[in-house]
């Protein structure tokens, strides 16, 4: 296979396609209301919105975090959620399957046409941790879609390749992120120990890239700049909203098992790099490795290549976060200055 992604982008534009490939995607534009630090109904311009819910319930945590920052209009629309199932541990090690049940509800309710599940696992084979986390079954009983990225043909991927990226040759991913009208990533909050520092939403992306002929995953972890390939993996999709599941939270150690921590937070918004920020404060509110603690959040290598790149915000002044109670809002005071 060797159409690139620009010829793929020539042959057809659909709406998918026009925001990956635009200025505004490379500008990391956010289309949501921004709103004040203390969520007091004022306007800031040119900030991206991240909502804070402090909620020990996952169910409650993922209607608050969308009645308060909304999904798109997703009527009458395809709809992947893109989880995190690196590997079937519990969460954080996972998505856990009540924030995804959460989730598949709410795009329901709010008229989807299709809702569809799509990763790649790894190490682990995808399929079994698809099984041993009771995806199917689950798909089976909420009447969605389940994809497997390991299980796509040729003709199924699309070739990515920028000029300024430090692949060796750019990576595939799956041609249907490009066809579906709309996606929703669902992280985890934690700490990555084999070189990644952390992993919310800008590492979630990784499940993208199939385990082709090309080792992927030998490249990126067998690279010195492993956490800029991390981040140049979002140029080539763009979640309409991320929800970052942080009620249990792993603060060294990670992605599959770790220190777990009750943190009862969950994070909402359109921009990876603000919400990464966020969650990296929250770690060093809770206490977390040497190089959380000791390293500036915006000079943390993840954030800094993806602000380089247009990902999203350049510094936390770029940054608004907001609750929907006094609880969140007293957290948000917590937590903000270690942005």
């Amino acid at each position: 296979m060797n159409n690139s992604f620009i010829q793929q982008f020539q042959q057809g534009i659909n709406r998918r396609d026009f925001i990956t490939n635009s200025g505004l995607f490379l500008a990391g534009m956010s289309f949501l209301p921004f709103l004040s630090w203390n969520s007091t109904g004022a306007r800031a311009e040119n900030k991206a919105t991240v909502g804070v819910i402090v909620d020990g319930n996952r169910s409650q945590a993922v209607d608050r975090g969308f009645d308060l920052v909304p999904l798109p209009n997703v009527s009458g629309n395809r709809v992947l959620i893109k989880p995190n199932f690196n590997t079937a541990d519990p969460a954080p090690g996972s998505t856990h399957n009540d924030t995804l049940t959460a989730i598949i509800d709410r795009l329901w309710e709010e008229g989807a046409a299709e809702v569809i599940i799509g990763e790649r696992s790894g190490p682990p084979d995808t399929e079994e941790v698809m099984k041993e986390k009771g995806i199917f079954k689950l798909a089976t009983e909420k009447g969605v879609e389940v994809i497997n990225f390991d299980q796509l043909g040729d003709d199924e991927l699309i070739h990515f390749q920028q000029e300024d990226l430090t692949w060796n040759d750019g990576f595939h991913v799956p041609r249907i992120l490009q066809e579906v009208d709309n996606i929703v990533a669902a992280g985890c909050l934690k700490t990555h120990q084999f070189g990644g520092q952390f992993t919310m939403a800008l590492k979630l992306a990784v499940g993208i890239i199939p385990n082709t002929g090309t080792d992927y995953m030998n490249e990126l972890h067998g690279s010195e700049r492993m956490r800029d390939r991390i981040a140049e993996i979002s140029l080539a999709y763009q979640p309409d909203i991320y929800l970052i599941d942080g009620v249990e939270a792993f603060t060294s150690g990670g992605p599959s098992s770790g220190k777990r921590v009750q943190a009862n937070v969950t994070l909402v918004g359109s921009d990876p790099v603000a919400l990464d920020a966020t969650g990296v404060a929250i770690l060093k509110e809770l206490g977390s490795t040497d190089v959380i603690m000791n390293t500036p959040t915006f000079e943390l290598e993840q954030l800094a290549r993806a602000a380089e790149i247009g990902i999203g915000v350049t510094g936390s002044e770029q940054i608004s976060l907001v609750s929907d109670d006094a609880v969140g809002n007293d957290y948000i005071e917590k937590i903000k200055d270690y942005l």
